[in-house]
């Protein structure tokens, strides 16, 4: 049934549907972040510095060294990047969440409304029709 809220409450459940959408994107995005993170942890472990050799070796390593604590440290801001992300959404989600349930409620009151009216019509019409059923059948017996 079609009430003056209806496009109402269709725009506010797209608008939730979006939000949830984007929630689910920011989860994926942390869950990239976290095993891109993983990733940078294990690939740190697995540089060995050299124990004997040239300078210039010992240089490389600890460039290697450098180049993967800050594709950690990148890594990590990723994460709390993500995080805040997905905090952001949460809350986005649940103030779409109220908005689309208080329009859901009034529709639903509308419809109860109408619904009362509707059955107080057809309560009035079959008193109508009993009254005139009645007085037919009244007249009928005053005739004969």
């Amino acid at each position: 049934m079609k009430t003056r809220y209806s496009p109402l409450v269709s725009v506010k459940k797209n608008t939730m549907q979006k939000s949830e959408r984007v929630l689910q994107s920011a989860n994926a995005n942390l869950n990239s972040a976290t095993k891109a993170l993983e990733i940078s942890f294990n690939e740190l472990n697995t540089i060995s510095a050299p124990q004997t050799g040239q300078i210039i070796e010992f240089l490389s390593a600890r460039t290697l060294l450098d180049a993967q604590r800050a594709m950690i440290k990148h890594n990590q801001e990723w994460v709390g990047f993500a995080k805040n992300e997905i905090r952001e959404a949460k809350e986005q989600l649940k103030v779409d969440m109220i908005e689309f349930e208080k329009f859901n409620y009034l529709e639903l009151e509308e419809v109860k409304k109408v619904l009362k009216k509707i059955k107080i019509q057809e309560a009035k019409d079959l008193d109508e029709v009993a009254l005139m059923t009645y007085a037919k059948k009244k007249n009928r017996g005053t005739l004969t």
